[in-house]
């Protein structure tokens, strides 16, 4: 089973992780990069594969946390889900965004061209997240709920306090993006 959500999620995290302390890792901020391109070169492929959709997951999630075999002696169905104009996931879109923001600005200076590819996906997507607002929860039911619902729904407005999940994330998004372009 494959969540993007947590997945970007834990990838904005490591690469702030990385810009913040990255000094302070030695020899280890080689295996903190590793980790984080693995992420994003998946998030990459879930973002760009198929215009006017990101691909959020993988697997059905309810058959999937009842089946304790290996992955490769699973023989389940891996059904692909993913968010659309016509079914909007902002929130999975704004974190995704997120992730490949942040790790935009881990890999600037140690691979530019990756960087820029990085920053140029998560404006892409940012702005899907924007122009196409849903919850993903609302528009792929339970493929992801109850494991990663979203309960507040989405709606990009500064003054509401009915989203602020959603709205971390774009601001997340918006916060790596400003750092990037900055510096």
């Amino acid at each position: 089973m494959k969540f993007n959500f947590p997945m970007a999620y834990t990838t904005t995290m490591l690469s702030w992780a990385t810009i913040e302390y990255g000094k302070r890792m030695g020899p280890q901020i080689k295996e903190a990069r590793a980790a984080i391109r693995w992420a994003t070169d998946y998030l990459l492929k879930c973002a760009t594969s198929t215009p006017g959709r990101l691909y959020v997951g993988v697997g059905d999630p309810n058959v999937d946390h009842k089946c304790w075999e290996r992955p490769e002696d699973m023989d389940t169905v891996r059904t692909v889900y993913w968010v659309s104009p016509s079914n909007p996931g902002s929130d999975v879109a704004a974190e995704t965004a997120a992730a490949l923001a942040a790790a935009s600005i881990v890999f600037r200076r140690v691979d530019p061209t990756y960087s820029n590819k990085l920053l140029r996906t998560a404006q892409q997507v940012y702005h899907f997240a924007l122009q196409y607002q849903g919850s993903y929860s609302d528009s792929l039911g339970s493929a992801v709920c109850p494991f990663y619902c979203s309960y507040s729904g989405f709606k990009v407005n500064p003054f509401s306090t009915t989203s602020a999940f959603s709205q971390n994330c774009v601001v997340w998004l918006a916060c790596s993006i400003k750092r990037k372009i900055r510096i």
